[in-house]
């Protein structure tokens, strides 16, 4: 087992010596600082096992060491050293997330117990990666699929960012993903024991919104003949998912983000406030930044939303990765009993030949329209004549469309699906591979109300 690692900071020399004269004789590894700022310029280049810091120095103190270890380190356990113990400081320090807070003078002996303890509690924690990192490999990463350059960014990001316990805005067009790029950060963070909630923003009504997410107390309203809880208070240590977030209502904004300031909620018909414990991820397919330029989307929430920011690539974007989606698909969704039809090399330059303004979800739905249509081993070009046929003419970028605007195009791609299905909006969402109510904001954003107009 190699040797662990320890950063002592003092500001006092001969206390910042002795720590280390005490803990080299123990076999660690340590490194010293001499003040806050010292140490946390070596933790942004280096990663150890554990801190121990003295609480009171000038410049950067201990609460900041503590905290900037684990907002680059989550792992690390910290202990925090102080000749001015309070119990308001002590509280304060476990609080941020201190191992343990101990006084001066201190016995030797104490002090080692509670570095063992805290090395022992950071090798569980590393152990404890370690297996959700193999879990990573084996499941997320099959759901995850593609080869390409920025798939393999994105899977280096998720996993970079799954540790951090901060709030994470999921940018990307409708049906590229995001929620499962959602689900797999949830599932390689700390709170991967906790429960995932995912909420879709644009799928409800004002009031609607609030009871689901903030829940009620009995009476509250008509029919309230109980208390219910909400969504935010069920998600409680765990992460709750804004899909479409950008649709949430202002008034509705404006809870959320009293909700994300205070960590507290209020039921409907509540008084009293309830603390929760929760890491939000937000997805949205429209720019919020400009947005909240535009007075459509709070700016304060934007920046508390968007403390980091993941772009998932279009379809189209990575479509040297369509043939491995399709056969993904192919095998998906063949029937029970029958072999896995194989893509040709013409069909699959064909799919590759295609925009898919749905992303994802459209070639899912195109590769089960081809199981209808194909009946042997191997898929054909022509097997792919009704999905991409007529369709292609408008789907495949030429040099002329290089400059329509996105807008233009998916407005145009929806009056051409709504034609095709002579209106039926039901159908239409279905081969836009969006909900019903996704589409109908859409109509209403393009003024398509009248499809012939």
């Amino acid at each position: 087992m190699k040797a662990r690692t320890i950063l002592i900071v003092d500001d006092e020399p001969i206390a910042r010596d002795n720590l280390d004269h005490i803990l080299k004789k123990d076999g660690y590894i340590t490194f010293l600082a001499e003040d806050g700022q010292q140490a946390i310029n070596f933790l942004k280049q280096q990663e150890v096992d554990l801190v121990l810091t003295d609480l009171r120095m000038k410049g950067r103190d201990g609460m900041a060491v503590l905290a900037e270890t684990k907002a680059l380190w989550p792992s690390t356990e910290v202990v925090v050293i102080t000749g001015y113990a309070s119990v308001d400081t002590a509280v304060e320090a476990m609080r941020q997330g201190a191992y343990y807070y101990i006084s001066k003078p201190f016995k030797i002996d104490e002090l080692r117990v509670i570095v063992e303890k805290a090395l022992e509690k950071t090798l569980l924690r590393q152990e404890i990666l370690s297996l959700r990192q193999k879990v990573y490999d084996t499941t997320s990463a099959s759901r995850i699929i593609g080869q390409s350059p920025k798939m393999q960014t994105l899977r280096e990001t998720i996993q970079q960012v799954a540790q951090l316990d901060c709030n994470i805005l999921i940018q990307g067009e409708t049906g590229t993903g995001k929620e499962l790029v959602a689900r797999t950060i949830h599932e390689l963070s700390p709170r991967a024991g906790r429960r995932f909630m995912a909420f879709n923003c644009g799928a409800f009504t004002e009031e609607l919104i609030t009871s689901e997410l903030f829940g009620h107390e009995r009476g509250a309203f008509t029919g309230a003949d109980k208390i219910k809880k909400g969504l935010l208070e069920q998600a409680e240590g765990g992460t709750v998912f804004f899909d479409e977030v950008g649709e949430l209502p202002l008034s509705m904004q404006v809870k959320l983000l009293r909700v994300l300031q205070e960590r507290t909620l209020l039921r409907v018909g509540g008084t009293e406030e309830i603390p929760i414990d929760i890491r939000v991820l937000a997805a949205t397919n429209k720019d919020l930044r400009r947005e909240a330029e535009e007075g459509a989307f709070r700016t304060d929430l934007f920046y508390r939303l968007d403390v980091l920011a993941i772009k998932v690539p279009s379809l189209f974007e990575r479509k040297e990765d369509i043939p491995l989606l399709a056969t993904h698909f192919l095998a998906k969704y063949a029937r029970s009993g029958r072999s896995i039809p194989r893509l040709s090399p013409e069909a699959a330059q064909r799919l590759m030949l295609y925009e898919y303004p749905g992303n994802i979800r459209e070639l899912e739905n195109i590769v089960q329209r081809i199981l209808v249509n194909c009946d042997g081993d191997v898929v054909e070009p022509r097997h792919l004549l009704t999905d991409l046929g007529d369709a292609s003419a408008m789907a495949v970028r030429d040099s002329r469309q290089h400059w329509q605007s996105l807008n233009e195009h998916e407005k145009q791609y929806i009056l051409e699906v709504l034609d095709e299905v002579e209106g039926n909006k039901s159908s239409a969402a279905k081969i836009l591979g969006i909900d019903r109510v996704s589409l109908w904001r859409k109509i209403k954003r393009y003024g398509l109300e009248n499809p012939d107009s």
